[in-house]
């Protein structure tokens, strides 16, 4: 009926044919013939893709773009993506779809490859304005043309694809600007160029995606074997061929016509040769956007093809610009081509895998048959045989090696890298070398070897180019006096077990990163370390040895200082200036016995990880000063600092808490007797005191921990707090000041009693392995809701927390599965031979309940989309106080991490279009491995009090749970509901 009163409507606007008095009406009646004949050639549609697969999902989202409801608007979208990636396909489906709602509408195909004919763009305007207007205008100018199209179209509503364009020339003389068409106008440009569009200045941009895998495995079986799944032998190494092709319809289209109707055995050869030279249907595609590229640019694409894909951008912009390539307009420009993609917050550099195909087949091409002769290599039997013939020469820019596991050792020639003095990057992934070579070029900007086979660098080897320098699993024992590296920015030693000792680096004043990890040998780090001020990343991880470290930190641009497993290391070195930019100091299993009073001058400092430091026995007051301390570990195998506490007498073990108040409070005082009357009252009473540098004996200088919650109690950034493994017995209620906390880890406080009322922010609370907590108040609030538990906290891990659990399902607190006056639904239930024995009180539960069914009335699971409660109305509001939603589930074979991912459920009534969404609270316990599996329980509630439907009365209610697991195998399911009436508790 739509399609009718549409096309009447457009009858009705047409306007008549005027017989001239000149004219003959054989003339005039062919006139209307050809009008008419091409209005039908307009109306057949354009040839789309055989295979559709994905394309309306995206014409979808396109359509959110177009607003073509809105005819008081012109509209210009941007449509782009790489090649192949089916650009023109959606544009020729869109224009079929929706072309009949304009007063014209033009296809304009191959914008590209017509425009650089000669008088292309001439072509391309007579096309345009033939195919809208229906008669040619025979224009023979460009400029005549741009007034012809203003003039004749700036009042009509039309429809205007332009199909791979890439210069701005094209849109200037075929598009102009908006008020080149009538109101209700759309204009669709397809590009591999999403920087033309921000120039252009488009309305609006869309970027096509890659199919997902199922989404391609169909479109690829579709042209394989005319079926939307392979068939049954095939579909493994069919699922290898959409790996390789990774999403892209050309790929998949032509992979799937060239491997039709031949064996197995022929597409797994066809599959070796296209990992080493892609099919040239999709080179020549792909091909298009690289030839369109700056000299320079075109060397950054190569680069990342061969080297540097998943590499951070800093770094490569570092190696660019050292270089010559000016990377910060070539990445861009790479990156608005559709060519890499920048991707996480850690802004690494990606390429599509095919492109990276052919831009190493790019390379191949400069001399198939020598590959002595070409700029780059990968391919690990072309290095071998250069390396060990010693034949490289000067072409040689680059190496990437990295050989198929168990291949041999290579013999290296001792002057195999003589010839190579264009030798940029040298990345050694995993071969192992029969010796060191005798030289390498000074004109290195990356050398990343494992298994580098000498102590020692080759003598020549200044480095006076280089950025990167990575060893790992390497014989290197010091890096020589020549070794002088002035433009070093990243220096890693992994697994490096001779390596003893950190020399003299102060020339390396560019040095951003040094990371020595696993160095089990390395005893000293020269103090010119700690004077490095470009230095943003220090990390000592596993070095077991380690105990000289520079004396003093004077390094402002430090980020990050890592000694975690440092077991050796008994003192942190002073730090000399205020360091704003340290977000992280990693302390964790080291032999630490007390930080410096400087540590005050971390200023920004956000996590202080102290987990394992058996000898930490206090902490200086300084710590008053981390005024942005989110994330603070303290806990965990720390004997000294247990036994401190223990003997303070007032630690957060004892269970007489106001002891400890009434002492902090003393100390409190003593502090103010330091303070300085002058000082500006809204400065911290700590800060206050740490200006008065000479003002404290020493024994005034640091807090035992257990004051931890006083001297945080104000702060308005703790977020994390991490007190695992000590010997608490109760958390005091001044914990509740902390107020930005969101979550608290006790874990395997095997000691600790009782949880008080927690913080009103608090999202998570693990307290796995406390095998004595019988006292948990939120526990005990949730599971005996009538709507009023903490609304931030969406998980609780009980793992292991017997008593706790003990008292839930023997009824000391109130078990969901025993609520009165339920809608349930339970979709598993199980054999008594299923039911874990570590479960002993929940196996009786059950039992006694009669909810335990043998082998023969076994229910399997049910789909998600059936797990469905329908309420009874009507609900007065009035009445009642809400609705209480209970997940409870037992599962078995999961993993360390299993648990339920993702729960909320969703509540709608007759009557009303408003959804109710409740996120609720997890209780989760894991319980024992048990024959390598691990069994558990978890409990999900929810609550609302119904008032966002903004009725006082509702009709049925229909609960619809939302639930996704990982890492677990359910064998029980129970979903309950209860409408909660005033003055009623669940019972």
């Amino acid at each position: 009926m739509l399609k009718w009163k549409v096309a009447l409507k457009r009858v009705a606007d047409l306007s008549g044919f005027t017989l001239a008095k000149c004219q003959k009406e054989s003339e005039f009646i062919l006139e209307i013939i050809q009008w008419v004949d091409l209005k039908m050639i307009n109306q057949t549609p354009l040839s789309v893709a055989k295979y559709p697969i994905g394309i309306e999902s995206r014409i979808q989202d396109i359509y959110q773009h177009l607003s073509i409801g809105n005819n008081d608007i012109i509209s210009i979208v941007g449509i782009f993506g790489t090649g192949g990636i089916g650009k023109t396909t959606i544009s020729k489906d869109i224009y079929n779809q929706i072309s009949s709602q304009f007063e014209g509408s033009c296809f304009l195909e191959e914008v590209r490859e017509t425009s650089k004919q000669s008088g292309g763009l001439i072509k391309l305007q007579n096309t345009l304005l033939y195919d809208i207007l229906g008669t040619s205008m025979d224009v023979h100018d460009k400029n005549r043309g741009i007034n012809v199209i203003w003039d004749r179209l700036h009042s009509k509503r039309i429809l205007l694809i332009l199909d791979d364009v890439d210069e701005l020339v094209q849109l200037e003389n075929l598009v102009g600007d908006h008020d080149w068409f009538g109101s209700g106008s759309r204009i669709i440009i397809t590009t591999r160029d999403q920087h033309l569009l921000e120039v252009f200045e488009v309305d609006s941009k869309y970027e096509v995606m890659i199919l997902d895998d199922n989404e391609a495995l169909q479109l690829f079986s579709l042209h394989a074997f005319k079926e939307k799944e392979p068939q049954k032998d095939f579909m493994d190494i069919s699922k290898q061929v959409t790996k390789y092709a990774q999403g892209l319809p050309l790929a998949l289209t032509v992979l799937g016509s060239d491997l039709k109707s031949q064996s197995i055995q022929q597409w797994k050869s066809a599959m070796d040769k296209y990992k080493n030279i892609p099919h040239g249907d999709i080179q020549k595609v792909l091909l298009v956007s690289f030839a369109g590229l700056h000299d320079a640019d075109k060397e950054i694409f190569l680069d990342i093809a061969f080297f540097f894909k998943g590499e951070s951008l800093k770094n490569v912009t570092k190696i660019f610009d050292s270089c010559g390539f000016y990377p910060n307009h070539g990445i861009e420009r790479l990156k608005d081509k559709c060519l890499i993609t920048i991707e996480g917050h850690n802004k690494r550099v990606g390429m599509h895998d095919l492109l990276q195909a052919m831009g190493r087949e790019i390379v191949r091409r400069e001399s198939p048959k020598k590959p002595s002769k070409r700029s780059r290599l990968w391919n690990h039997e072309d290095i071998r045989k250069v390396l060990q013939d010693s034949t490289g020469l000067n072409k040689i820019e680059g190496i990437l090696l990295d050989l198929p596991e168990g291949d041999e050792v290579i013999s290296l020639h001792l002057e195999a890298f003589r010839n190579m003095e264009s030798l940029r990057v040298f990345i050694n992934r995993n071969a192992r070398f029969s010796c060191a070579p005798n030289y390498l070029s000074n004109k290195l900007r990356v050398l990343d070897w494992n298994n580098y086979p000498s102590p020692y660098l080759p003598p020549n080897f200044q480095g006076k180019n280089l950025i990167i320098l990575r060893m790992r699993h390497s014989l290197i024992n010091e890096l020589g006096d020549r070794f002088k590296p002035k433009n070093l920015t990243i220096m890693k030693f992994e697994n490096c077990e001779f390596l003893e000792k950190i020399p003299d680096l102060s020339s390396l004043s560019n040095l951003k990163e040094l990371a020595v990890q696993f160095c089990t040998r390395l005893v000293e780090v020269h103090d010119t370390v700690g004077a490095l001020e470009n230095l943003s990343m220090l990390d000592f991880f596993h070095c077991s040895k380690l105990r000289i470290l520079p004396r003093s930190l004077n390094l402002r641009s430090l980020c990050y200082l890592g000694l975690q497993d440092c077991p050796s290391i008994r003192f942190l070195p002073e730090i000399e200036c205020k360091i704003e930019s340290l977000i992280e100091l990693n302390l964790r299993d080291t032999a630490i016995e007390e930080l410096p009073l400087s540590i005050g001058n971390l200023v920004g400092l956000e996590s202080l990880y102290l987990r394992g430091c058996k000898n930490l026995m206090r902490l200086p007051i300084a710590c008053i000063r981390l005024q942005h301390l989110r994330w603070l570990e303290i806990g965990g195998n720390c004997p000294d600092l247990v036994q401190t506490m223990m003997d303070d007498g007032l630690s957060l073990m004892a269970i007489e808490s106001t002891k400890m108040e009434e002492e902090i409070s003393l100390r409190e005082e003593r502090i103010h007797e330091f303070a300085s009357p002058t000082n500006s009252s809204n400065v911290s009473i700590g800060l206050q005191l740490l200006n008065l540098q000479n003002c404290f004996l020493s024994e005034t200088n640091f807090f035992p921990i257990s004051s931890l919650f006083t001297m945080f109690n104000s702060s308005a950034s703790l977020c994390h707090l991490y007190l695992s493994s000590t010997y608490i017995v109760c958390l005091l209620t001044s914990i509740k000041d902390i107020m930005s906390l969101e979550s608290l880890s006790l874990s395997y406080c095997c000691k600790l009693e009782e949880i008080p009322e927690l913080l009103p922010n608090i999202t998570e609370v693990d307290v796995r392995g406390c095998k004595s907590v019988e006292i948990f108040r939120e526990v005990l609030k949730i599971l005996q809701r009538n709507g009023s538990h903490i609304r931030s906290l969406r998980r609780t891990d009980l793992d292991r927390c017997y008593k706790t659990l003990e008292n839930i399902w023997n009824d000391r607190v109130q078990n969901p599965l025993l609520w009165k006056g339920v809608y349930e639904y339970d979709a598993t239930l199980f054999p008594e031979s299923q039911i874990p024995e570590w479960l002993s009180y929940f196996h009786k539960f059950l039992k006694d309940k009669g909810m335990v069914k043998g082998p023969d009335n076994y229910v399997r699971p049910r789909g998600e989309e059936d797990w469905v409660i329908n309420i009874e109305g009507p609900h007065n509001l009035e009445e009642i106080n809400g609705i209480v939603l209970c997940i409870t589930i037992f599962f078995k074979d999961a993993l360390v991490d299993g648990t339920i991912d993702h729960t909320n459920a969703k509540i709608t009534s007759k009557r009303s279009d408003h959804v109710c969404r409740i996120e609720g609270v997890q209780l989760v316990n894991k319980g024992w491995y048990r024959k390598g599996n691990r069994t558990g329980q978890a409990v999900w509630v929810g609550y609302s009090n119904l008032k966002s439907f903004k009725l006082p009365v509702l009709d049925d209610l229909r609960v619809q749970f939302d639930l996704h697991c990982k890492g677990m195998v359910r064998f029980y399911k129970s979903c309950r509901a209860k409408v909660v009436y005033k003055n009623e508790t669940i019972s």
